[in-house]
């Protein structure tokens, strides 16, 4: 039992803390959903040196005393506790966030997590010692299955219920205990006497091709290639649906459970019908307009096609393992696949790609892989495997001639894809421009002089923030104008059309390359006649370190894109931003939101702070190409401020019941997900 339990604590916090660390450290960079991407890229790095000292140490350091040494380093892992971000390295502004991110988390959890990763295949190793004839590959079952606990568990049953920094020491706490219960069975593996099956010292020389250690790391690099493309493609193309990653990750871990629990799971010739189905329809979708934005199929194709292609994965993994001597061998080469596919798609997909073509070059790598099972299943399978690796290829192709059509640039980094997207003819008093983000709008321009000037999308006259910046105009005294606007969230610079000479307009953008693009194709900045600032780098994160800037309106746009930043919409957010503005100011927030309710969070936020509402809801005009409905919050410190609005225009902020209060310490998407729409 004692083995069980050290495996099954190791592998629930090894899946607890992931969430819990890139909570912590996600509103320090925009809330991008890169930041996971990247945090899953050091996990499999973390993981890849936790298995290689694993198959190391015992060669090394002989049966005895590896696990002494390994007694040593839990309790050296022990000093780095409690796992709380350090404050110091927030990001200023401008730094590459990638080699930040993994720097931050090497300091944070690098060392604990790195002692967690070598516990499932040492521990396999030890058991394989003490029990020969018993197989240890059960064991990894259990680990994934703890894994799997651990991360349905914290969206569903910690965060929901407990703040972040209750779960950092909480995980802490929990870790010590297994420092404790590792020392004691390490203990006890060292006083032991060898046995033939020994791993390390006097174990048997059982050679493994070198085309078999390739297959192995071939394996795991596809299954993790997938999904993570596969999150990516769900979570950026199709919606902005808070933790849709835990769903392919879930399913991710079962296959591992399933086809390394060694009853029979995986059968290859069960598996070609649905490999080949699922790879042409993930194909399809991937080509398709009609269920562009379908969540339910998108989500329902591209999750079961994930399940299907990482059952052969990981079974042929399974039925290519090798005997005990060689366990962690084939663990840290699993591992290396693992690194391998998280390092494609994290770092070598945006510098290489343009626009997410990841999804297709995973898919074509596993239907290459899955030729030499096709042949050894039926000669003549070979040439439907070669057919469906062409018809990935093809699909690869008609994407990028797909993202480039009507496409005036395509631009990608750490934040995602952006699309500057043209339509009709450049003449054209109806020539319009978009910049696209993923699977969202995040503004438009009609060119032509006559239009050039006219704020479009969301910031129509009658949207919120258009009613805003009037009623503070109306508000100021004729003998000065001037007006003081702030914005986070720059997207083509619509709000320039607001500000007029003498006004003074300042612009949060944490994406320099939405400046970029802003500048480049649309004119609404370099038409304004107002004193124009774009500050580069996360809002909040800037704001705190200006002096107040007494803005008559400050509008926050940054809750429909393809990440939520939470950290902009949370009781101490609104506090410090509600300081920016003037006594009489408003802070403006969009909401329009297709899965997220929001507006009940900004009501609990304003009756703790004191702070009157109202939502202005703006719906859709048929003959108004340059209006989109939207949804705004407007919150002042006075309900007088509102008192000229139209009350059929601008409804009071209202509490719901149950409604949570979401600050930085304690928030939850879940709680505000629509369900019913």
């Amino acid at each position: 039992m004692h083995f069980y339990a050290v495996v099954a604590l190791s592998a629930f916090l090894l899946f607890l803390v992931q969430p819990l660390i890139a909570k912590q450290i996600l509103p320090w960079f925009g809330g991008s959903s890169a930041v996971w991407t990247t945090c899953m890229l050091f996990f499999q790095g973390a993981l890849l040196l936790g298995y290689a000292y694993s198959d190391v140490t015992p060669r090394w350091l002989g049966p005895k005393r590896q696990p002494r040494v390994h007694i040593v380093l839990g309790l050296l892992a022990l000093l780095t506790l409690p796992i709380i971000a350090p404050e110091s390295w927030k990001p200023t502004g401008g730094e590459e966030p990638v080699s930040r991110i993994l720097m931050l988390l090497a300091v944070t959890i690098g060392l604990p997590y790195v002692l967690i990763s070598t516990t499932s295949p040492l521990i396999q190793s030890y058991f394989a010692r003490l029990n020969p004839g018993r197989d240890p590959y059960r064991l990894f079952a259990l680990s994934n299955a703890a894994s799997l606990t651990a991360l349905v568990a914290y969206p569903l049953v910690i965060e929901p219920f407990v703040g972040t920094r209750v779960q950092a020491y909480g995980w802490s706490a929990l870790f010590a205990v297994f420092v404790l219960l590792l020392a004691a069975l390490a203990w006890r593996v060292s006083r032991t006497e060898t046995v033939s099956v020994d791993v390390g010292e006097g174990a048997p020389a059982v050679e493994v091709s070198a085309s078999q250690q390739l297959r192995w790391i071939a394996w795991s690099a596809a299954g993790s290639m997938l999904l993570l493309a596969v999150s990516n493609h769900i979570t950026q193309n199709v919606a902005s649906v808070p933790l849709l990653w835990v769903l392919p990750l879930t399913l991710y871990l079962l296959t591992f459970i399933l086809t390394f629990d060694g009853t029979g799971w995986y059968r290859r010739g069960r598996y070609f019908a649905p490999f080949v189905i699922a790879i042409g329809l993930m194909c399809f979708l991937l080509l398709s307009s009609q269920f562009q934005f379908d969540l339910v199929v998108q989500t329902g194709v591209f999750c079961a096609g994930l399940f299907v292609v990482c059952m052969v994965c990981h079974g042929e993994l399974v039925l290519a393992k090798p005997a005990p001597a060689q366990l962690t061998r084939f663990y840290l080469l699993v591992s290396i696949g693992g690194a391998l596919g998280a390092l494609l798609v994290s770092v070598v997909a945006p510098l290489v790609f343009t626009t997410y073509l990841e999804t297709a070059v995973a898919l074509l790598f596993a239907a290459v892989l899955y030729l030499p099972v096709a042949r050894a299943l039926r000669p003549w399978l070979r040439w439907l495997a070669v057919a469906l690796a062409l018809s990935v290829i093809g699909t690869g192709a008609w994407s990028v001639r797909d993202e480039h059509k009507n496409t005036l640039e395509l631009s990608r980094n750490f934040y995602g894809v952006l699309k500057v997207k043209a339509y009709d003819e450049r003449d054209s008093e109806n020539y319009l421009v978009r910049l696209v983000h993923g699977a969202i709008l995040h503004g438009e321009q009609y060119p032509h002089e006559k239009w050039r000037k006219e704020p479009t999308t969301y910031y129509t006259p009658t949207s919120g923030f258009g009613r805003a910046v009037n009623l503070q105009r109306e508000l100021a005294p004729r003998s000065n104008n001037t007006q003081r606007i702030g914005m986070i969230g720059l997207g083509v610079g619509t709000v320039a059309a607001y500000c007029r000479e003498g006004d003074i307009c300042r612009i949060y953008e944490i994406n320099v390359e939405v400046e970029r693009l802003a500048r480049k194709y649309f004119s609404y900045l370099s038409d304004s006649r107002a004193k124009l600032d774009v500050v580069i780098g996360d809002a909040r994160l800037s704001l705190e370190r200006e002096a107040s800037n007494q803005f008559n309106v400050l509008a926050v746009d940054a809750f429909s894109g393809d990440s939520i930043p939470m950290h902009l919409i949370t009781r101490e957010a609104v506090a410090a931003f509600v300081k920016q503005v003037q006594r009489d100011g408003i802070v403006a927030f969009h909401v329009s939101n297709r899965f997220l309710e929001l507006p009940p969070v900004l009501a609990e936020i304003a009756a703790k702070e004191g702070l009157a509402g109202v939502v202005v809801e703006d719906p859709s005009q048929t003959n108004n190409s340059l209006h989109s409905a939207s949804t705004w919050v407007l919150l002042a410190r006075s309900a007088d401020v509102f008192k000229s609005m139209d009350a059929a225009t601008a409804k009071p902020l209202e509490r719901t019941p149950g409604a949570p209060l979401w600050t930085d310490d304690f928030n939850n998407l879940l709680s505000v997900v629509k369900w019913k729409r």
